[in-house]
């Protein structure tokens, strides 16, 4: 027990010899972090400013003020040990250390990150846009450093990482995604009478795009019916419920103008012996 108090009296006096000698000089190191944390959040704020009035994207924008603000930190902090008169080279080692063991474990993320920035700088789509990729279809909902993220019909929200968006090829259809449909008719039935009525009916349903006018033609000749092919651009975030509106307008199109839709048949012969 008089050991221990021993040591811990040790202890008390070093503590004190180093306060009486370094005083001056741990006080000037605080004044440098604090200076120093001053310094990063008006220079972050100031880049956040900037990228403001250059109409810059926020993401891109607070990572700029992050990654600043983090550098500034680091700085003042090894400064601040400096002056403290703390001996930072096993530091500075331990952080090269780790940021290497570190780099292995994070390749991943920072790969999107990389990834997430080469997006948002050069904005192949944006929040709004369809984005079609790997048999994944929605409406962008956000681009984020690490990933992006679409919202389907179903509001069902897909993540997908950004190395995975940058590394595969996508479509991009932006606020419209295509139906694309056949219908067989009779080759007794007129096919220019046909695409005329098919055409009228789906101009008729709600909802459609305006700016661009449903394709309606011959898509093949089958073996039972021509087959009349439409192809309508509708909005993304209704595009089932439109597909089946505009389904039903075809039929009962058809079905006005008594044009027979043909079901296949095969003729059979018994040969008997």
């Amino acid at each position: 027990m008089e050991e221990e108090l021993q040591q811990l009296e040790e202890l008390k006096n070093k503590l004190i010899l180093y306060f009486v000698e370094n005083g001056m000089r741990l006080l000037m190191a605080i004044l440098i972090l604090v200076i120093g944390f001053w310094v990063a959040k008006r220079v972050a704020n100031l880049i956040l400013n900037i990228c403001k009035k250059k109409e810059l994207d926020p993401t891109l924008a607070r990572f700029f003020a992050g990654f600043s603000k983090i550098v500034i930190i680091v700085f003042a902090l090894i400064m601040a040990l400096s002056k403290a008169n703390i001996e930072i080279t096993p530091f500075i080692a331990l952080l090269g250390a780790s940021a290497f063991g570190l780099s292995l474990a994070v390749q991943g993320p920072i790969s999107n990150y990389g990834a997430g920035i080469v997006l948002i700088v050069t904005r192949p789509f944006v929040v709004g846009d369809t984005l079609t990729l790997n048999d994944l279809c929605g409406t962008v909902d956000s681009v984020n450093l690490g990933n992006t993220q679409l919202i389907n019909e179903d509001e069902e929200r897909i993540t997908i990482p950004n190395r995975k968006v940058l590394g595969e090829i996508f479509t991009n259809s932006y606020e419209h995604k295509i139906v694309e449909a056949v219908v067989g008719i009779d080759y007794s039935a007129d096919p220019e009478n046909a695409i005329e009525c098919i055409t009228t009916a789906i101009q008729k349903v709600e909802g459609i795009a305006t700016k661009r006018a449903p394709d309606v033609g011959i898509e093949d000749f089958g073996d039972s019916s021509i087959n009349i092919g439409y192809r309508v651009w509708v909005p993304t975030n209704a595009y089932h419920r439109t597909r089946y509106k505009i389904n039903m307008a075809v039929f009962r199109a058809l079905e006005e103008a008594q044009i027979t839709i043909p079901f296949p048949q095969r003729d059979v012969h018994l040969i008997q012996k």
